[in-house]
């Protein structure tokens, strides 16, 4: 049994499929077919089903398949102790970001980190953070920035900033007088929402339902993005509310519509997250030091209170 064969297999459980699985690991269909064959002998077992359309794993397979990504992130982490033990910072390295955090912070901190760390070659994705979690969890990412707390198990979690909401009320909402507001100001049938997926959306939901035990959740109008939101938001049909950075770039004129909270104002926790087998911690503390000391002259906000951005 070689490590080779293991990530032959992981391969194939990804792809289901045994010519884009060579593909992915850059071997001929052949090559890969004899190794999974040669593994499948010497165990004498069957671990996929290739009767199947696509390829499906047999029962004692999908243990195989648990414990080969365990067995390939330990070895993959003999080449991260000589990398420390060199003091190297670099290679490649694949970065998930979600929606609502990407267009603002991405910005802010890559071409520091580009500059500063000129080896590590950064493949960034922007993805959900459900996506995410299970990216990281099958070794297709090396780590994440999402809203946090995550609660999940598989995951570690190391806090970047604390970004406030901000209430985006248009000149024709009831609130417009308000110079700060309440969470007990807000009702979610006139709050502006993105569409489901999106754990911003989720982070509000779970805001408004902190204040009374039901909620109605026929929602006027979802959105993609918080642009969209705006535009909606000054046609006069309804409010929504912004993660503070989203409200750096919003041009003067329409900077008046917007309301902070009273404090404690609340938040979201953003943070970088990793899988537990921390591989690469080298790349993870770089990305941490520079995002962090970047975002310390944007957001100084400390009383939060912080809401949760999953589903509830």
């Amino acid at each position: 049994m070689t490590i080779t064969q293991l990530k032959y297999v992981l391969a194939i459980a990804e792809h289901k499929n045994f010519t884009k699985a060579a593909e992915h690991c850059f071997v001929t269909q052949p090559t890969l077919s004899t190794q999974i064959q040669k593994l499948e002998e010497e165990l004498d077992i069957v671990i996929f089903d290739r009767g199947k359309k696509p390829i499906e794993l047999t029962e004692v397979g999908r243990k195989i398949v648990y414990q080969a990504r365990n067995i390939v992130n330990e070895a993959d982490r003999i080449q991260d102790i000589v990398d420390q033990q060199k003091g190297f910072i670099g290679g490649e390295f694949r970065l998930g970001i979600i929606p609502t955090i990407m267009p603002t912070l991405l910005p802010m901190f890559l071409k520091t980190f580009i500059k500063r760390y000129p080896k590590v070659k950064l493949k960034i994705e922007e993805l959900t953070t459900e996506d995410i979690l299970a990216r990281l969890s099958e070794g297709h990412l090396d780590a994440a920035i999402a809203a946090t707390p995550l609660e999940s198990d598989n995951i570690k979690e190391r806090v970047l900033y604390y970004e406030p909401f901000v209430a985006y009320v248009p000149d024709s909402h009831r609130l417009k007088d308000s110079k700060r507001i309440e969470p007990s100001d807000l009702n979610i049938d006139d709050m502006l929402l993105l569409e489901d997926g999106h754990c911003f959306r989720d982070s509000v939901i779970n805001l408004c339902k902190a204040l009374k035990e039901q909620v109605d959740e026929n929602f006027q109008i979802e959105s993609g993005s918080i642009e969209t939101l705006i535009k909606l938001s000054n046609e006069g049909l309804g409010m929504t509310l912004l993660p503070y950075l989203h409200t750096l770039d919003i041009n003067d004129q329409l900077k008046s519509n917007l309301k902070h909270f009273t404090e404690p104002s609340p938040a979201r926790e953003v943070s970088i997250i990793y899988h537990k087998s921390e591989l690469k911690m080298q790349i993870i503390e770089a990305l941490h030091d520079v995002i962090s000391g970047i975002i310390r002259g944007a957001i100084a906000f400390q009383n939060v209170e912080i809401i949760s951005p999953r589903a509830k």
